[in-house]
């Protein structure tokens, strides 16, 4: 029995960052002025409509205090102080940062599994970490036919070039969304092909 992060999820080893309800973003908590010392707040966690738990901020000039609740707002467990960074934006004013608790790196998100840390110390990846450079070139091809206005798939039904868009601009988006869906097709077909191996 290994602890967090240990055994194989999905076929990819680490978990990812969206398996995790409970995600502070230190963005969101000076957007809403809720950095402001001595201002506290009850937050909710919640996944799919369902409320997981509640979580108590409090701010104080260099960091924020945190203490998790139960449903009903209860503070319970242990509380938990993240320590507050400040950068300078190029066109004024203050970009506020976490410093992980446990390993001091400057991030904008913790994740919360029995105490809240960076990604790397609860080593999380990405959900694109783990897709397949197939899927990934579909998820591409999608954007790009979003931008060229043909509607999403892999198939040429309408290659018309949009209205107002300069004719390079078509081009090299045209031949990008070309070169992904070969991209698509090859791994696919390599996929398929190892399939029939397995089936021999």
């Amino acid at each position: 029995m290994g602890g967090f992060g240990s055994g194989r999820r999905n076929q990819g080893g680490k978990a990812t960052t969206s398996e995790y309800p409970a995600v502070l973003d230190v963005r969101w908590l000076n957007r809403e002025g809720l950095l402001v010392p001595s201002l506290s707040a009850h937050l909710r966690w919640s996944m799919r409509g369902e409320t997981l738990g509640t979580l108590w901020v409090c701010a104080e000039d260099d960091r924020v205090r945190l203490r998790r609740g139960n449903l009903e707002g209860e503070r319970s467990g242990p509380e938990q102080q993240v320590f507050l960074d400040w950068s300078l934006c190029n066109l004024g004013g203050q970009r506020p940062w976490f410093r992980c608790p446990a390993c001091s790196r400057r991030v904008a998100l913790l994740y919360g599994a029995g105490s809240f840390a960076c990604r790397h110390c609860h080593r999380l990846v990405y959900a694109s970490q783990r897709e397949k450079s197939h899927v990934r070139a579909l998820r591409k091809v999608d954007r790009l036919r979003d931008k060229l206005h043909w509607g999403p798939g892999i198939l040429p039904l309408d290659r018309s070039r949009p209205k107002g868009m300069h004719r390079r601009t078509y081009a090299r988006l045209a031949a990008e969304q070309d070169g992904l869906v070969r991209q698509y097709l090859l791994g696919m077909n390599a996929r398929f092909e190892g399939l029939e191996q397995c089936l021999d």
